[in-house]
């Protein structure tokens, strides 16, 4: 087991998450007065996930 794969594989895990949960709870991110849109979040779900599970295959 590589602690380094399974700390990424938890992180990008709950990065995916967080998004996830923006996307269907409507929570408005503003940063520097510009609002993003919530339709980031979709990208911001997908990719963290393929990195999570791409590296949990790689770890079997």
């Amino acid at each position: 087991m590589k602690p380094f794969t399974i700390i990424a594989i938890v992180i990008f895990t709950l990065v995916g998450l967080f998004h996830l949960l923006r996307y269907f709870l409507g929570w408005t991110v503003v940063i520097n007065s510009v609002t993003i849109p919530i339709w980031v979040s979709l990208f911001g779900f997908i990719i963290p996930a393929v990195l999570a599970v791409m590296l949990w295959r790689e770890m079997k």
